[in-house]
């Protein structure tokens, strides 16, 4: 947990620093060749509707039909995760007949960042 925090902490540091860079020109020249590298690296989102915790009995004892009740009340906003890490709270939409997310509440990379540690 403290190499957790570690990392938390370093992260922490540098978006003070990005923060306090010159400026928004001379930030981009030296931020592009750094973003270009990681830009085509995939991730995953995911939608996350509940969650609840059950003993290992009730779980061996559903079956089809069987109904299981989440922590998150109808109407409220769903978490939107990217590799596990939320990032946002949004609503579900169809579009096209698939299933879709509009972002509600995008979470700020800092707060993203205070929440690690």
């Amino acid at each position: 947990m403290s190499d957790d925090k570690a990392m938390a902490d370093e992260w922490a540091a540098a978006m003070e620093e990005d923060a306090f860079s010159k400026s928004a020109d001379a930030d981009k020249k030296t931020r592009a060749p750094d973003l270009d590298v990681i830009l085509d690296i995939p991730v995953r989102i995911s939608m996350e509707v509940g969650s609840t915790a059950i003993t290992i009995r009730n779980l061996l004892q559903l079956n089809q039909g069987s109904v299981i009740e989440l922590d998150r009340l109808a109407g409220e906003p769903l978490d939107v995760l990217v590799n596990g890490t939320l990032i946002a709270h949004g609503e579900v939409v169809v579009v096209n007949d698939k299933f879709g997310i509009r972002m509600t509440d995008v979470i700020s990379p800092s707060e993203r960042i205070k929440k690690l540690r």
